[in-house]
């Protein structure tokens, strides 16, 4: 069957289907969604059968995931973090949300979600209400990966209709939130002192 396509507008989500697309997601479903960067592919990270999916989807091993969350704010990150030490909270506070990937340490509920052996956990808290409503109500971040585009010259896909076309028959749900960015966040890992900026972004870092 086919995914649902679904319109929200970032200024003002509907809150119905964001509830429909939570029921979704919590029955096993993988999403396609907007953020301040580029269109990510998502799902539960508390359901297994979802995280089997995302990786079929990505054609990769779910031992093998760079995992990223999304989550709503920073009182989620503790859950899946070892340890934030307050030059690393002060960094992401400045900057958040927006459009940055920071990595942090994981603790022992990021490997019980993959069965892998992970060090480390992208954390992601995007400017964009879509994402950060879809969190809100599902009540757990997302296990989130970027799309991309098999054209050569075009590395992420903008266009939402485009992306339905190429993930119909893939996903459950493609939301369009309008036209995407196509250039990805920026990365920061806090793992080292000093923090060590790993790839240049939409994101300018404050420090």
């Amino acid at each position: 069957m086919a995914a649902e396509f679904i319109k929200l507008y970032e200024e003002n989500p509907d809150p119905r289907r964001i509830k429909e697309i939570v029921q979704i997601l919590k029955d096993g479903g993988v999403i396609i969604y907007p953020t301040d960067t580029i269109y990510g592919l998502g799902c539960d990270l508390t359901n297994r059968k979802a995280i089997d999916k995302l990786c079929w989807v990505k054609g990769i091993k779910p031992g093998k995931i760079n995992l990223s969350f999304i989550c709503e704010d920073m009182s989620h990150i503790s859950d899946y973090v070892k340890n934030l030490p307050t030059p690393t909270f002060k960094l992401m506070k400045k900057n958040l949300p927006g459009a940055f990937t920071f990595i942090l340490p994981a603790n022992s509920n990021v490997p019980k979600i993959v069965n892998a052996n992970k060090k480390t956990v992208g954390i992601r808290i995007p400017d964009n209400k879509i994402p950060i409503e879809i969190v809100r109500a599902l009540g757990n971040p997302l296990i989130s990966t970027s799309i991309k585009d098999e054209d050569e010259y075009v590395e992420y896909p903008t266009d939402p209709e485009e992306i339905y076309e190429s993930f119909k028959n893939l996903v459950d749900v493609v939301i369009d939130g309008d036209y995407g960015k196509n250039i990805p966040s920026t990365v920061v890992d806090c793992t080292t002192q000093p923090f060590e900026l790993v790839r240049q972004g939409l994101g300018e870092i404050v420090y």
